[in-house]
Parts: C-alpha cells; sequence; structure tokens
C-alpha cells in the first residue's frame, strides 16, 4: 500500500511538473503569443483584446495559477479558432481515437503475444527464421508509409474503402469498423512486430531455465510449460513494453490520422498547431504527455501485481 501511495505521490508531482513545463514552453519563449497568433499586421487593440481574452497580460504566476486550476476543474480555455470550448472539442474528437487506439491494441496483442511464443517454440526452425525476418521488415517499416501504401492498395485501386471519407460510429457502426481497420494495421504492424521480436527472446530465456527443465522432466505437458509457466514470467519483462506501445498509440497516431482524415485528437492537434490556436494546442500537448505518464504508473502497479517475486522494499 506504501509503494502505491508512493507511486501516486510521484504521479501528482509528475502531472505538476508536466504543467509547469508546458506553461512556461509558450509563455516564457521569446515571442508575444497574440502577436504570433494574430500576425504582425494585426492593429494594437486586437492584440490587446487577445492578450486579454488569452489572459497573457497578467504576471505569469498568476497565469499559470489560473490555468492549472482551470484545469482541474476541467476548463481549459475557448478554442480561437473553432470558438468553442476545448473541453467540448477534446471530447468530440476522443472517442475516434479511443476506437482507433483499441483496435491497434486489440491487433497488437492478439497477433503479437502468439506469434512471438510460436516463434520461441520453433526455435532454430525455418519458422523461426522466417518470423525474425517478417519482424525485421515490421520495424523498419514506418506507420505514415504503411498509412500512404494501404491507402492507395486498398483504397484506390481495391476500393474496399473510400479515402478520406471517414464513417461514424454513430451512423453506421460495420461501416466505420471496415474504414478504421486500415490506419489501425498501418500503426499495429510495427507495434506487433516489435512485440513478437521481445517477446520471442524472453521466452526463449525462460525456456532455458531450470525450473522449465525440472517441469519437463516431471513430465508436464508441454503446453502447460509454454504458457502458464514460461509465459507467465516472460510476460513480466515485456509488459513495460506494452505500456510504452500503449501510450505511444493514444497519443502518437498524429500522422496516421492526418493521411486517413480521420476526425481524431492527431488531427485535432495539427489543426491547431497551424492554425496557432494556444489554448487548443496547450491543452493537446499536456493530454498526449499525461497519457504516457499515466500509462506508465499503470504499469508499474501492473507489473507488482503480476509477478509474486517481486517485493519492493519501502
Amino acid at each position: 500500500m506504501k509503494y502505491i501511495s508512493r507511486k501516486i505521490l510521484i504521479l501528482i508531482i509528475t502531472i505538476l511538473f508536466i504543467t509547469l513545463l508546458t506553461f512556461l514552453a509558450f509563455h516564457v519563449l521569446p515571442g508575444d503569443p497574440a502577436q504570433l497568433i494574430l500576425g504582425t499586421e494585426a492593429s494594437p487593440e486586437k492584440v490587446e483584446a487577445l492578450r486579454e481574452q488569452l489572459g497573457t497580460n497578467q504576471p505569469l504566476l498568476r497565469q499559470y495559477t489560473s490555468w492549472i486550476s482551470g484545469f482541474a476543474r476541467g476548463d481549459f480555455g475557448t478554442s480561437l479558432k473553432y470558438q468553442k470550448p476545448v473541453a467540448e472539442l477534446i471530447a468530440g474528437r476522443l472517442p475516434v481515437t479511443l476506437l482507433l487506439g483499441t483496435m491497434v491494441i486489440v491487433l497488437t496483442l492478439a497477433v503479437g503475444i502468439p506469434l512471438g511464443v510460436f516463434a520461441a517454440r520453433k526455435q532454430g526452425t525455418w519458422i523461426e527464421q522466417g518470423v525474425s525476418l517478417l519482424t525485421m521488415l515490421g520495424v523498419s517499416v514506418p506507420g505514415f508509409f504503411l498509412s500512404i501504401l494501404f491507402m492507395w492498395i486498398f483504397g484506390l485501386v481495391l476500393h474496399f474503402f473510400a479515402p478520406g471519407r471517414f464513417i461514424s460510429w454513430e451512423s453506421d457502426p460495420a461501416g466505420c469498423l471496415r474504414f478504421m481497420i486500415w490506419p489501425a494495421l498501418a500503426i499495429a504492424v510495427p507495434q506487433t512486430a516489435t512485440l513478437v521480436k521481445y517477446i520471442r527472446t524472453s521466452m526463449i530465456d525462460e525456456l532455458r531455465s531450470d525450473y522449465v527443465r525440472t517441469a519437463r522432466g516431471n513430465g508436464t505437458p508441454e503446453n502447460t510449460v509454454m504458457y502458464r509457466h514460461a509465459l507467465r514470467n516472460a510476460i513480466v519483462s515485456v509488459v513495460p513494453l506494452i505500456g510504452m506501445m500503449i501510450g505511444e498509440i493514444f497519443s502518437g497516431s498524429i500522422i496516421v490520422e492526418q493521411v486517413f482524415a480521420i476526425p481524431g485528437i492527431g488531427r485535432l492537434l495539427v489543426s491547431s498547431v497551424t492554425s496557432r490556436d494556444f489554448p487548443l494546442t496547450q491543452t493537446l500537448v499536456v493530454y498526449c504527455a499525461l497519457i504516457i505518464v499515466i500509462t506508465n504508473f499503470l504499469v508499474d502497479i501492473v507489473i507488482q501485481l503480476i509477478d509474486p517475486r517481486i517485493r519492493l522494499t519501502e
């Protein structure tokens, strides 16, 4: 319990540090945000009015305390481009990104773990070499290239979906899944290849352990040895990697969303940056950082829960 409490305290301090760094990045760097947003041709009256709206005419400490208190209440300000509350914009785009991220995670885990175990089981055979070659290719090909390739082959040539025509879940759930499977695959292929590589390596190390040889010597069925003993211990060393993947999936699908014209968080971030939408950009940067930090926090908790060998001293 003390370990979890300490982790929560560290998480809170880290979140405060992230908000402070984000705030300073937008307020301390050279240049007036209001002037940058409006351009050099804007009149002094418009610039001053925008400063008043953004709160940049107040002392720096007051700006931060006002912003962080609003952030804690869920009040992220008003978007300059859309003239809507930032929270409303994010709430409208977040379900799309969550659907995409969930599909990627399901594909990655459903393919990566069994294939990694299978490659370790076939160690020294041509099957393992073939899997290793595929994982090497998968890791080497970036997601944005796969997005363009899938768009061309399955969208423009085979007409499996209409490029650039996003189908919402509310209007057509089946059509939405048919469209979203391709960007999900574009993100999942490199992630799956990485997971297969790590699972295979960890499984091979576990299969060489004394307890595996003892279990086999006692006549334990091979499937029990593979999945109940070896995989259970091998997965512990891979959980941090899975956590990093989840954080990257939910915060790093920016390019893929842009290629497939998916109205998610990633595309909203690109739009806010290009339009110099200061309040929206600042909030989305914090969102991406929080996803990674909270995921790492959960990974630390999960590792302790699933591995009885870990006994942390207080």
